[in-house]
């Protein structure tokens, strides 16, 4: 029994390997299947992962084990692995980087195993080019002012780095910008365009996150359990994570331990702000007993928006099509005869940039 559960994980240690490549990751592409191939050979990846045979491919137990050992390497603890990890510096040779991971997983077994436990939780920067350019979008389509004040409540928010969307620095294709000069966080060619009639700033007045295991990007450990899930090939993510860990230390926001629905539910429009809802990538981690209810209480706040206190709820998630690209969707409420009606403002790959707009105001 075990042999074919080892059996399975390997296949989904393959699985994540093909997914590294199609999202331009080589060096996780190439690791995995050596990683595979050890499991099966009862090597020391095998006696790392004994005792999670069973976990479902949903809960990336690839993902785990290589979060783990970056973490190692970034913290200083796996100098050797470093040397060959790009986020650390390091030189991306294959070879030496999967000598030094195998010695790792000897070495530094009970470390590796209690990573195990930690679920990857990327909190992806460049999602902002979707949320913020779908905000200003909206904001510039002329249902309401695009001067007023906005509340952003975000769902599976993790560091919560995306609620400071508005104190990054975006750039489009042809070289248009929004955002302070001096961010820290560069989100080059963030759009195909620049939206449509945005405002040219944003008034953030509230940053409320959700997440049943929500992490303290201004801390240490909370910013080096993010910086472990980016894969360390992927230099520019590292870049655009470690300039919004950045802003975390300066630009406060509140993060919840709470599932989707009763966060929700709490919600409530205000007179003289927009009410925003957002979301990027998380949806399909919610119960589909607990989605359809949530997506109900949208509904119903929906429902009770006006003219004085709008609602946005803002996704970006998996389509149908999802392979071609994650859509951007918008609906509002705001005491119109269009309340609720979905539009697609665009589409965006799974990292965000570039995000491109379909349907400009």
């Amino acid at each position: 029994m075990v042999t074919v559960l080892l059996s399975d994980v390997a296949t989904h240690f393959q699985h994540q390997a093909a997914a590294c490549e199609r999202l331009g990751s080589p060096l996780y592409a190439a690791l995995l299947p050596r990683l595979a191939d050890d499991l099966l050979a009862g090597g020391p990846t095998a006696d790392v992962v004994a005792g999670h045979e069973h976990r479902p491919e949903s809960d990336a137990l690839s993902l785990r084990l290589l979060g783990g050992a970056h973490r190692l390497a970034l913290s200083g603890l796996a100098p050797d692995l470093a040397a060959h990890l790009p986020s650390c510096g390091g030189d991306a040779d294959v070879d030496g980087a999967w000598a030094a991971l195998h010695r790792l997983l000897v070495d530094d077994h009970d470390a590796l195993r209690h990573g195990l436990d930690l679920a990857p939780q990327t909190n992806e920067v460049g999602r902002s080019s979707a949320l913020l350019g779908g905000l200003l979008t909206v904001l510039g389509g002329g249902a309401i002012d695009p001067h007023t004040p906005v509340r952003i409540f975000e769902l599976g928010t993790s560091g919560g780095l995306n609620l400071r969307a508005d104190h990054y620095r975006y750039t489009d294709g042809h070289g248009a910008a929004w955002g302070p000069a001096d961010s820290p966080v560069r989100l080059t060619g963030a759009w195909s365009t620049a939206p449509a009639s945005g405002p040219d700033r944003v008034d953030v007045v509230e940053r409320v996150g959700a997440d049943v295991n929500p992490i303290d990007a201004a801390t240490d450990a909370g910013a080096l359990r993010l910086m472990s899930f980016v894969w360390p090939d992927q230099t520019a993510r590292m870049d655009r994570l470690r300039g919004a860990i950045e802003v975390a230390h300066r630009v406060p926001a509140r993060l919840q331990r709470i599932s989707a629905l009763p966060f929700i539910e709490a919600i409530e429009p205000r007179p003289g702000t927009l009410t925003v809802l957002w979301h990027s990538v998380m949806w399909q981690y919610i119960g589909p007993e607990e989605a359809a209810a949530s997506a109900e209480a949208i509904r119903r706040i929906g429902a009770g928006a006006t003219a004085e206190a709008p609602f946005l709820h803002l996704a970006m998630e998996p389509g149908d099509r999802w392979r071609r690209g994650f859509p951007v969707i918008a609906d509002l409420w705001h005491g119109g005869a269009d309340d609720g009606v979905s539009r697609t403002l665009g589409v965006a790959p799974a990292h965000g940039v570039p995000t491109r707009w379909s349907d400009p105001a």
